[in-house]
């Protein structure tokens, strides 16, 4: 037997389940490596993408899939990318908006390689009908 409209707007009003929705402070920013860059000074641009990030929204607990993408020119060191995998896998329980996200990952990426240029674009699926892209500059 099908539900009517009403009985289904009923239990989906109903619908609810809390979600273990973690802090920022889950990040595991000492994940980070580095490695040293023999070619310091030759202008050479380093693409980093995946299509694999996920957090989830601070007030649902529900999942946001984005993909992330990080271009830099490196100082001294490289970005070690398994270690930037397993960081990156630290965000898939923290309630975190995509504005933060980009900033912290931002953040995070700095100080693990002291870049000389880097941006950072976080590009979420749309939801809503709402596509939305967030990209963070630095040095800003």
């Amino acid at each position: 037997m099908m539900a009517s409209i009403e009985e289904l707007r009923n239990q989906y009003t109903e619908l609810h389940e809390d979600m273990d929705i973690k802090s920022e402070d889950a990040i595991e920013a000492n994940h980070l490596l580095a490695f040293d860059y023999e070619y310091q000074g030759s202008n050479t641009e380093i693409h980093i993408q995946t299509e694999e990030f996920v957090a989830v929204c601070p007030w649902t607990g529900l999942p946001d899939f984005g993909e992330l993408s990080v271009k830099y020119v490196p100082g001294k060191l490289c970005i070690e990318l398994k270690s930037l995998k397993y960081y990156l896998l630290s965000y898939k329980d923290v309630g975190i908006v995509q504005e933060h996200a980009a900033n912290r990952i931002m953040k995070d990426l700095v100080e693990a390689c002291e870049p000389i240029t880097m941006i950072i674009d976080l590009n979420y699926n749309a939801r809503g009908g709402i596509q939305t892209t967030v990209t963070v500059n630095y040095p800003d």
